[in-house]
């Protein structure tokens, strides 16, 4: 098999830069992929296994990394580690401010799971990846019944293949004005949500081959039928007046079948087959009808050549690649909002897992499914098993129980499988309670001396600037809450904040000049100090302290303009700081000139 040095950096994949912008706790963007075996895991067996898989694929070894326009991945030195499963599935893997690997493996009685972040792939890499684990793992445990067959992954395939960005490689403009897609409101389910680290899970299985008999019987395909089956079990719930709106779901398609890519990172599109019902009249074999009518439409080359090249185009529009990361995000959340209105639920066909023939007596069936913020299907299937899994935010699972319903009404044979997670570890940060006791102290602070003023000074408010100091004070330690994992960026907002405190202040009390005298770049060379202590204690390398002290002697230079335009009184304090500011970029530019133009360009690639 050909191999070559991974990229030490790169852009995120068109499908990707949607994720960092609109993940959170309601929608981690993780997805899992699970194996569950004929035996019992061995964690140590399973590390190993790991460790192997992680010479093949090496580009998971990434971290997410923020810079000014845009996110990127970068290769890291974290290595990954095997755990018994703990947490609720689907947990949060981007941690902001913290650099972690985007993907974890973990284990349960006989079942290896592997869960990623989508910014890092999508279900064709995850089904790579997790096929390779899995082999590693058995090899390891049968080591007198299996040979090694090589890496599962075709023979030629380099690491620059597994890193291709096929949008951008397939992106064409071709000057013609695509057709303005029809957006309509789609139907939405109501209820009671769970909590929000939790999701409501119902998994089933069906014979394979009975499921695509019967699909043959309707003339579609397995995804078409399950598509109109997932309609009418929504439809279901549905009252006569709630049928003005229709029934619509997103299914993402893999580009790779009409695009030639042999691509690890994200590649796909989707498609948006919906139905109008009208109770009494529509039929199940209308629906059928429809929905393979819409997917034979949709699913040519040019259509999704169409989208595909509308959403890739939106990255060279010169205004948009130069707005700043926070409103590109702001942009991109905005966006998935308008268009979640558009979706009723989503629908998501990972097709069939295979592995080498030795192997399957081994494995029991392959099973995946994703974080939502809606109702979400996935499946795949191995040998004749095809799991299909729901995920949903909501308690209700009318729906689920509708959907397996018309499969047993079609003569189809389900087997639901229970769920079966471990008791959870419920840890919560100590410094979640202390914030929070901190928080009712400074509320408490400001009403006292509310009520107080009001009795006992009524006709002097000197309440408010007291409230507004504690105000400011609140600030200062939610910032040093929120942003506790990077000390360097903390420093910065903490600086920031400092500034524009005190000059209000200075400005609300009858401008004097102390902010600016003495303040400002007493701070900003306290930051400084602080700055090189850190970096010093936490033995950081260079491209984990560089931008911050970029940004830190930049602003070290504003005293200096301020004293040129005369808007300081006293002139030693911005001097002083200007002549520090100034020695500590000629260090940087001097001493650490290649780290620094390459941590520039990772953080203004446009």
């Amino acid at each position: 098999m050909l191999n070559a040095k991974t990229a030490r950096w790169r852009k995120l994949d068109n499908a990707a830069k949607i994720f960092p912008a609109t993940s959170g706790k309601k929608d981690t963007r993780v997805f899992r992929f699970s194996c569950d075996l004929k035996e019992e895991i061995d964690g140590d067996l399973l590390q190993r296994a790991l460790d192997k898989t992680m010479e093949v694929y090496p580009l998971f070894r990434s971290v997410l990394r923020k810079g000014f326009f845009w996110f990127y991945l970068e290769k890291s030195g974290l290595q990954p580690i095997v755990s018994e499963e703990s947490k609720a599935p689907c947990s949060s893997l981007y941690v902001r401010d913290k650099k972690t690997l985007l993907f974890e493996v973990t284990y349960y009685k006989n079942r290896i799971n592997f869960e990623v972040y989508h910014a890092m792939t999508d279900g064709t890499g995850a089904t790579q990846f997790l096929k390779e684990l899995v082999k590693n793992y058995l090899l390891l445990s049968h080591p007198d019944e299996l040979s090694d067959p090589g890496p599962l992954s075709e023979e030629d395939l380099t690491s620059q293949d597994k890193e291709d960005d096929s949008f951008y490689k397939y992106y064409m403009k071709t000057g013609r004005k695509r057709e303005k897609e029809k957006s309509d409101k789609a139907y939405q389910l109501h209820g009671p949500k769970t909590e929000v680290e939790n999701m409501m899970i119902v998994e089933g299985k069906v014979s394979a081959s009975a499921l695509l008999a019967k699909a043959r019987e309707y003339g579609v395909s397995i995804t078409v039928f399950l598509t109109a089956v997932l309609l009418c079990a929504i439809h279901r719930e549905m009252s006569p007046r709630q049928e003005k709106k229709p029934v619509i779901l997103m299914v993402p398609v893999n580009l790779r079948k009409y695009f030639p890519s042999r691509s690890m990172l994200n590649f796909f599109s989707w498609i948006d087959p919906g139905f109008q019902f009208e109770t009494g009249k529509t039929t199940f074999e209308d629906v059928i009808a429809h929905v393979r009518d819409y997917f034979k439409a949709e699913l040519c080359k040019e259509r999704l050549a169409d989208r595909m090249n509308a959403l890739t185009g939106l990255e060279f529009n010169p205004v948009l690649r130069a707005a700043p990361l926070v409103v590109k995000n702001l942009g991109l959340l905005a966006g998935a909002k308008f268009t979640e209105k558009n979706t009723t639920a989503i629908y998501s066909n990972m097709g069939v897992v295979t592995m080498p023939e030795d192997f399957r007596k081994y494995i029991k069936y392959f099973h995946v499914f994703t974080s939502t913020p809606k109702t979400e299907l996935c499946m795949c299937s191995f040998e004749d098993e095809l799991v299909m899994s729901f995920t949903s935010r909501f308690e209700n699972v009318n729906v689920e129980r509708n959907f397996f319903e018309i499969l047993k009404e079609n003569g189809l044979k389900v087997e639901m499988i229970e769920n079966d997670f471990p008791e959870r570890d419920r840890h919560v940060f100590a410094g979640t309670r202390i914030f929070q006791w901190f928080t009712f102290i400074c509320i408490a602070a400001a009403v006292i001396m509310g009520v107080v003023n009001a009795i006992a000074l009524p006709g002097i408010l000197w309440s408010l600037p007291g409230a507004c100091a504690v105000l400011c004070l609140w600030i200062v330690f939610a910032i040093g809450f929120y942003k506790r994992r990077n000390l360097l960026k903390n420093a910065m907002w903490q600086l920031f904040f400092v500034m524009a405190c005190c000059i209000g202040w200075d400005m609300g009390t009858g401008w004097k000049g102390w902010s600016v005298d003495y303040v400002l770049p007493g701070s900003i060379i306290l930051t400084q100090l602080f700055m090189l202590i850190i970096a010093s204690i936490q033995h950081l390398e260079s491209k984990d302290y560089m931008i911050y002290y970029v940004m830190a002697a930049g602003t070290g230079l504003v005293p200096a303009v301020l004293y040129a335009a005369g808007a300081v009184g006293e002139s030693w304090p911005s001097v002083i700081c200007a002549g520090i500011s100034v020695l500590f970029l000629t260090a940087l530019l001097i001493f650490k000139w290649k780290e620094l133009k390459s941590e520039l360009s990772k953080k203004l690639h446009l």
